[in-house]
């Protein structure tokens, strides 16, 4: 479902799946070959998200944000968010790993090539370090993540995603 409020118009790249229940909404921007899967929720109402390109939000998952300067939601290129995740005008740098029920919170910002774990809280205003693994309630730094560990969890997932995004257009295409 893709939802136009108060004259703003999702805006959705080349090549980009939006799964039937997914909702769209507003002033929300998103790159190509990425992905907007089952019962996910993009809710650009009261500011803007912005998602780039390659970026997997998986089934369930919602982005939203607060009203007022600085407060959109702002996610790089090349990031995969598990399923049922939460991102709440946060900024998620390019090339990260969003666990699956983790939730990112008000100003909170996660900085390249980092992984936040699955059913982690980053509180709000928390700032994550490029190549940094942080998990818990409230999550806290682990440690630093290696250029293996990258290559093996978020370049290999982003290369799936970019892969069943490529798969599931096709199939549309041929029903």
């Amino acid at each position: 479902m893709i939802v136009k409020i108060k004259d703003m118009v999702p805006e959705i790249g080349e090549g980009t799946f939006v799964a039937e229940t997914a909702a769209v909404i507003g002033d929300v921007r998103i790159g190509s070959e990425s992905s907007i899967w089952y019962s996910a929720v993009l809710r650009g109402d009261v500011n803007h998200i912005d998602i780039g390109s390659r970026v997997s939000i998986q089934d369930g998952a919602v982005v939203h944000t607060t009203g007022g300067e600085g407060l959109e939601a702002v996610i790089g290129d090349d990031v995969v968010v598990g399923h049922n995740a939460t991102i709440h005008s946060a900024r998620i740098d390019s090339h990260c790993l969003i666990g699956m029920g983790s939730t990112i919170l008000d100003k909170a910002h996660v900085g390249q090539g980092s992984i936040v774990a699955a059913g982690a809280l980053v509180l709000g205003r928390t700032e994550i370090g490029p190549n940094e693994l942080w998990g818990g309630v409230p999550a806290k730094f682990i440690k630093k993540v290696t250029p293996e560990a990258v290559a093996r969890t978020i370049d290999q997932g982003v290369a799936e995603y970019v892969e069943w995004t490529h798969i599931f257009n096709n199939e549309r295409e041929n029903i």
